[in-house]
């Protein structure tokens, strides 16, 4: 495993949409690793592909539950359920955070390190992370939503 770069502030790869993942093979596993062992470095909950230079429809979440570090490669949400508005940061915009409303919970759906497509119902924090990195995926940075 290795710890990759973040990228942060004004990098442009930030604002570029993620293309789709074709295949779950050991390339993609390995970003996976890597990316796992970023975030925990960096004291992270989440982070997503584009954070580290690579345009690619993947991210991993680990908010310290049961469920442990979580790959979610081609993530969509199919159902969200009520609102709440709480604090963000990013890892890739440090020192910078805002209240931003989310989903209280939603169902997401997206294959895994085996290749495993899977459906996870989500509230709270995981809710909060899952939609802030999917955004990550789309060029949307959480400074974009935030309450004004």
């Amino acid at each position: 495993m290795a710890i990759r770069q973040i990228r942060i502030d004004d990098d442009p790869v930030l604002r570029k949409k993620s293309k789709v993942i074709g295949e779950v093979n050991e390339k993609i596993r390995i970003l996976s690793e890597d990316m796992i062992e970023t975030m925990k470095q960096a004291d992270g909950v989440g982070l997503a592909a584009p954070q580290v230079g690579i345009l690619k429809r993947m991210v991993v979440i680990d908010v310290g539950d049961e469920h442990g570090p979580m790959t979610f490669i081609n993530p969509t949400i199919l159902s969200t359920e009520g609102e709440a508005i709480d604090e963000e940061a990013c890892l890739s915009l440090p020192k910078r955070s805002g209240k931003v409303l989310r989903p209280q919970s939603l169902v997401v759906e997206a294959t895994n390190i085996e290749g495993a497509v899977f459906q996870l119902e989500c509230s709270d924090l995981l809710a909060r992370a899952v939609c802030h990195e999917l955004d990550h995926l789309d060029g949307v940075l959480f400074i974009d939503r935030v309450i004004k």
